[in-house]
């Protein structure tokens, strides 16, 4: 898939949810999609994560971080750049605030190209995900705070539904059920699969929105 059609699916998409306009809907919502059970706190904490997609000269490919082993939540998970936004500040703002304070990547080398489906954590995070488009010549510097590894995945992996698994386990006495996209010894799921899945439908669907 092209960086052209990429830009252009998901500014439509994003254009649609900003103005209200009705859209199909995306396959994962939250944590517990799959499961029939949605967490419902009273206050959702607002959170933003950057889908970076870098522009390689041999394809698109989608930049992730794996989390250190010692962070209080989601600890060794792999994620998208991100995380809560601070009081005032947009989501786009949020999302290339944490890309520079996580991986050290400079917005200079974004070009933001919009907001898609809110994703809910069973954290109680509300995530909006920006996807950007990440030109090469952008050097990593990981937080060893927080990033144990940088690395990228060829998008087409996640655009190919053979490697879309769906995987179960226990959680709080309750069986979940949650998309699952491993690449190679890389176990990518939960919040970040869903999100990918949700970009998938973006990409792929016949229409981005109802007849």
């Amino acid at each position: 898939m092209t960086v052209e059609e990429i830009v252009r699916r998901v500014r439509e998409r994003s254009a649609r949810l900003a103005s209200g306009l009705p859209v199909a809907t995306a396959p994962i919502g939250s944590d517990f999609s799959l499961s029939g059970v949605v967490p419902a706190p009273e206050i959702w904490k607002p959170a933003a994560v950057l889908v970076p997609l870098v522009n390689r000269a041999d394809g698109v490919t989608v930049l992730l971080t794996q989390r250190t082993a010692d962070m209080p939540s989601h600890a060794g998970q792999i994620a998208f750049p991100g995380g809560r936004r601070a009081t005032g500040e947009d989501a786009i703002a949020a999302a290339l605030r944490e890309t520079e304070e996580e991986v050290g990547i400079a917005r200079t080398f974004v070009d933001v190209v919009g907001a898609v489906d809110l994703y809910r954590t069973g954290t109680g995070f509300e995530i909006t995900p920006i996807v950007g488009i990440l030109s090469p010549g952008f050097t990593v510097r990981a937080d060893p705070r927080e990033v144990a590894d940088v690395f990228e995945v060829p998008l087409e992996h996640f655009l190919d539904e053979v490697n879309h698994k769906l995987d179960s386990r226990e959680y709080q006495g309750r069986q979940r059920r949650y998309y699952a996209m491993p690449y190679g010894e890389r176990y990518i799921w939960g919040a970040t699969a869903g999100m990918l899945k949700n970009l998938h439908f973006i990409l792929t669907a016949k229409e981005t929105a109802p007849a």
